[in-house]
This record gives structure tokens, sequence and C-alpha cells, in this order.
């Protein structure tokens, strides 16, 4: 039996003797145990740990579960700040026997899948991932500090995840990158914190791969209103075949809906709910059925790494080369 719980992690809980009321009272509402500490939680059986914590303290999370018994973790996305200090986690985990999958929403989404098959099976093709996110103008010195390890490691590590599990893409593989200086922009703006941060606003480029295969990717932090208008257009020597979009017209009704209901949402988060649904369906429907192997679909964390190590390729060099 899977048994989930709530890690209280920056949060503000009650102390003391008022947490453990509040705790039984909030086990008795949700039928889920709370804890403030992963050292108080002791685990039995078969249990999916989900991290989905600060980045920074990731590393620290999945070991801290791994010692409470979880047999199985679903990390979230980057998983950890750097290249090195997810490695270090891949071998603790494989040392402890434990899988872990990982929480890239974009490898399973209908519009990439469909995208994807068309790809397949059309001679001569090549995608591009358009992905646009929600922010305004004026929230970009907030966003850069909170998610200060940079875009291609924050919101476009989706599309480098699906560039790692369906096109190969590593840091080894790539014969060339050309950043697109029209559609990209790198800014250094100051956060709430009053220090600077430069990341990008938006940003394009196209990877070739040393086998040939080509794909790009469009990433613009201001491109929507609503979190909406992400693609993926399939297109050969230039000229679009086929496009796929998110939210579709079934979709957006639905996403519609939830914004009026809960304003103060970031609308992402309704675009991107029965993605997240299906990936933990399918993680806990793999862990109950005893399979070998990754969930259908899912990124798994080897491939984070590869993720990872382009996104730290990629930051300097395209920031480099839009200075230019």
């Amino acid at each position: 039996m899977v048994e989930p719980f709530f890690l209280g992690a920056g949060a503000e809980l009650p102390p003391g003797k008022a947490f453990k009321k509040w705790a039984d009272e909030m086990a008795g509402k949700h039928d889920t145990l709370f804890v403030a500490d992963l050292k108080d939680l002791k685990v039995e059986g078969k249990c999916l740990a989900l991290i989905s914590g600060r980045t920074g303290d990731n590393p620290r999370l999945l070991k801290e579960v791994i010692e409470a018994g979880c047999t199985h973790v679903f990390l979230e996305k980057p998983g950890a700040p750097s290249v090195a200090e997810l490695e270090e986690m891949v071998k603790y985990a494989k040392v402890k026997g434990v899988p872990v999958s990982r929480g890239y929403n974009k490898n399973v989404t209908p519009y990439v899948r469909k995208a994807l098959e068309f790809e397949k099976e059309t001679p001569g093709a090549s995608t591009t991932f358009v992905h646009n996110n929600a922010y305004k103008e004026e929230e970009l010195g907030e966003c850069f500090e909170r998610n200060a390890e940079g875009m291609l490691k924050n919101m476009a590590i989706h599309e480098l995840a699906v560039l790692a599990t369906y096109y190969g893409v590593t840091v080894d593989n790539i014969e060339s990158v050309v950043p697109d200086s029209e559609y990209s922009r790198c800014l250094t703006l100051t956060g709430p914190s009053g220090k600077e941060f430069t990341d990008f606003a938006k940003v394009g480029f196209t990877v070739t791969t040393k086998a040939g295969k080509k794909v790009t990717v469009n990433a613009d932090r201001c491109g929507s209103t609503d979190g909406g208008g992400s693609m993926a257009i399939v297109a050969v020597d230039g000229v679009e075949k086929f496009r796929a979009i998110t939210p579709d017209e079934e979709l957006k009704k639905v996403c519609d809906a939830k914004a009026k209901a809960d304003p103060d949402m970031m609308p992402y988060f309704h675009l991107q709910h029965d993605d997240y649904i299906t990936l933990k369906e399918r993680a806990t429907a793999h862990i109950l059925s005893g399979a070998p192997g990754a969930p259908e679909g899912m990124a798994t964390i080897d491939i984070a790494v590869e993720a990872l190590k382009c996104a730290e390729y990629l930051t300097p060099y395209l920031q480099k080369a839009l200075a230019a």
C-alpha cells in the first residue's frame, strides 16, 4: 500500500505540541500522514516519495526519503542545482536500489506526442517546440531571482528532456547550436533582494546532432497571458506541415473555468494538471506492477542528467553568442 505524506519544508508550521495537534487534525481530515521532519517518517512496503521542493533542497530530500524507507522516488525538475549534485544523487539512488522517475510533463503531454508521431512518419521533417509562460514583464526580476538556476534549468528544461528522450540530444553528440538572435532576449534585472540576476526573458536556438537530427526550441517567459499557446510545429524544408497546440479547444474550456474559480493561481498549473496526473498514475501503476525499467514515456534520472548537462552547456554558450 502506498501511503502519501507531506513534508513541511520551509513552510510555516505550528511548533512543538501544537504541530502534533495540527498534524492529527489534518490526518483525520485528509487521511494523510503529516510530518514536520522526514526523520519522523518510517515506511514499510512499497512507497513512492514525490519530491517537489526547492531545487537546492532536493539532494538532501532524496537521501532522506530513501533513508526513511521509500522504495521509489518521483523527482520534480530540474532535480538539483548542478549536474555534479544530480550525478551524486543518481549514484546514491542506484546503490540503494531505488528507481527515480522524473516529473517532465512535456514527455507525455498530448501536443508533443502528436508532433513526435507526425515527424516520425514524415521524411525530412524537423520540429520546433514553442514553450510560452505567463509572466508579466514587471514580474521578471522576481522570476529571475526565484528561479536563479536559470531558464534553461528551469522552464526550458522540459524541452531539453524531450530532446534527450526522443532525439538523443546530449552534450557529446551536439554538432552545432544556432541561436535565434532576433527572437531571444537576455536581461540583467534586480530581484526583490536587491541582487542582480542575468537570465533569458526568451531564448530560441536550433540544435543539430552529429547524426544529422535537427530540432528547435523557442521559450518565452512572457509569451502568453494565460499560460497557453505552447506548441509543436513540424516542417519540411521550412514549410509547415503540422501544428499541435495546448490547450486545444476542449482543454481551454476547462482551464478557463478553473482560472475563474481560482484567479490567483498561475495559469500554467491549470494547463498542466492532467499531464501531471498522467505522470503520477503511470509511476504508481509501474511500481505496483513490479515491472523493471521506467514507466512508459517518463524520463529517467539518467535522461535528467543529460538534460541538465545540456542546460549547463547551452546557457553560457547562448549568452555569449547573443552578446556578440
